[in-house]
């Protein structure tokens, strides 16, 4: 990371119970977590935002947005993590690795690839987007609630990627070893993964 922040057992107690919460959902103290222990007012904001974009949406199309953002934006932390969301929590190995194997997106339903294609546009140029692109995603039986949601994912992701590549955090190399080698290599989409 370029900023140093304190050493874990000299941080306030609010940065202590960000990475008691990190801690306890990955099972080691990631890597991101760090990245707030300069304003853990922010973590807590950022921990609001997405959990209220995540929970009040279909998780599959949440990460299938996520991911699209991710790849967009160059975020090999938020590519590997929600590719390991859709394969392990949403149980689709299929559609994380037609994803990983193939950035045209291709092998996707219609559905999914537009999707997809939607949120890496509202990651790359949310001013360029235009009725155009969202009647497309009704084309597909979204709702203009879904697609509020399909917005929601990508900008919000925008925000976290931004802040974890701006201050050169990589992704864990615990996250990294839940990947073959190959697929490592397919979802290292900008910063390599941190080594072992």
């Amino acid at each position: 990371m370029f900023i140093d922040v304190p050493d874990e057992p000299a941080v306030s107690e609010e940065v202590s119970q960000w990475y008691e919460r990190q801690r306890a959902s990955w099972g080691y103290l990631p890597n991101y977590a760090l990245a707030f222990a300069t304003r853990p007012d922010v973590a807590a904001g950022w921990t609001a935002l997405s959990n209220a974009v995540g929970k009040g949406m279909d998780r599959r199309r949440y990460e299938l947005a996520t991911i699209a953002a991710a790849r967009t934006l160059r975020s090999t932390y938020c590519m590997a993590a929600h590719c390991k969301f859709l394969r392990d929590d949403v149980g689709d190995e299929k559609t994380m690795r037609a994803i990983a194997d193939d950035p045209s997106l291709e092998k996707l339903t219609p559905t999914d690839r537009a999707v997809m294609e939607f949120a890496a546009l509202v990651a790359q140029d949310a001013s360029a987007i235009t009725q155009e692109d969202v009647g497309r995603l009704r084309s597909h039986g979204l709702t203009d609630a879904d697609v509020a949601d399909v917005v929601f994912a990508a900008a919000a992701r925008t925000f976290f990627t931004k802040v974890l590549d701006a201050l050169g955090v990589q992704a864990d190399a615990q996250l990294g070893a839940t990947f073959d080698p190959e697929m490592r290599e397919k979802v290292t989409v900008g910063r390599p993964i941190a080594d072992i």
